[in-house]
């Protein structure tokens, strides 16, 4: 399954040796000498790809129904011969402005570390550069590689909420500004940006409960000296969690704010068509008075009625107008 590996090696005290080409042999060899680890990558393998590292690692048959199918919400589930952790990271998309969500499992067990990604959003190649790069953190073993996935996922999370902000305020600008309109682009915006958030939310806050077990003891797998690496990805998750909590409540007050001012500039308009209406009823009264065809009318045969009437709907009209320009209507 040379495709589906995206990268494969052993590492001796931190630093890495040559690729195997039998990651089977290489499991045996990592577990025969202390301090060697082996790292596996793979992407989107299919069940029979995937059979033959199940066999070889004993991973658990629900974990591996997860890795394969994905599409599953962060957690943490520890197994007899491994621990299983889900991430979801999210890349933000800088020409339609949306966010792309993937899904990256990553197995710890005796000496070996396999991750199985879906999707398109990566910090992996990174995370494997970065760990090479700095042999004291990677000699910590197998537990090294997931604080450090961990570590990029959400550092990660905190340059899109970030993004995400910025744009939150260029929404409200946008909303409250004097050339604002109110119609259905406007809602479905807000309500597109609402979704976002809900998708961001879904990746970001289910991850808080897998990091605080990772912080404790008690979890098998994991380093001794790995809670405060651990504790920094708390740390860092929860700046993300708050900074998600502000955008939908901000997004929620901007919602019901353009509400209500919509409500607002509709009841204006009715009141500047209730206000016309109310001028041009009294010429369509006093015309309709004057349009009945009877012989003993006032005024019937006087000369002046004609441009009498004329001057009285005038006169009417131009009372009412000044009337309801005071008054705000018009």
């Amino acid at each position: 399954m040379p495709g589906v590996i995206v990268d494969c090696a052993l590492y001796h005290e931190g630093r890495r040796t040559d690729r195997p080409e039998d990651f089977s042999t290489a499991l045996r060899e990592a577990r025969g000498s202390e301090d060697t680890f082996l790292w596996i990558g793979l992407y989107e393998p299919s069940e029979a790809e995937f059979s033959q590292v199940t066999e070889d690692f004993a991973l658990h048959p629900l974990a591996v129904e997860d890795a394969l199918r994905a599409h599953q919400r962060p957690k943490l589930e520890a197994y007899a011969d491994s621990l299983f952790l889900v991430l979801k990271p999210v890349r933000y998309e800088e020409e339609s402005g949306g966010l792309s969500t993937g899904e990256l499992m990553v197995f710890v067990g005796d000496s070996f570390v396999l991750t199985v990604r879906h999707g398109e959003a990566n910090p992996l190649g990174v995370v494997r550069r970065r760990l090479e790069e700095d042999p004291e953190v990677l000699r910590h073993g197998p537990t090294a590689v997931m604080y450090a996935v961990c570590d990029a996922v959400v550092d990660h999370y905190l340059d899109v909420a970030s993004t995400l902000h910025t744009d939150l305020e260029g929404l409200e600008a946008g909303v409250f500004s004097e050339e604002g309109r109110v119609d259905g682009s406007t809602a479905s915006r807000i309500y597109e940006f609402k979704r976002r958030a809900m998708e961001f939310r879904r990746a970001t806050v289910p991850l808080a409960d897998p990091v605080t077990r990772l912080m404790g003891s008690g979890l098998p797998f994991v380093h001794r000296d790995s809670r405060p690496f651990f504790r920094d990805v708390a740390d860092h998750l929860s700046r993300v969690n708050e900074q998600v909590e502000n955008i939908d409540r901000l997004l929620s007050d901007i919602l019901s704010a353009y509400l209500a001012q919509m409500g607002v500039r509709q009841n204006d308009d009715m009141r500047k068509i209730s206000a016309w209406a109310a001028m041009f009823a009294v010429p369509t009264a006093i015309a309709g008075v004057y349009g009945m065809n009877f012989d003993h009318m006032p005024e019937l045969h006087w000369v002046w009625a004609y441009p009498a009437v004329l001057l009285l709907i005038l006169t009417v009209c131009l009372v009412l107008f000044r009337g309801f320009k005071r008054r705000g209507w018009l």
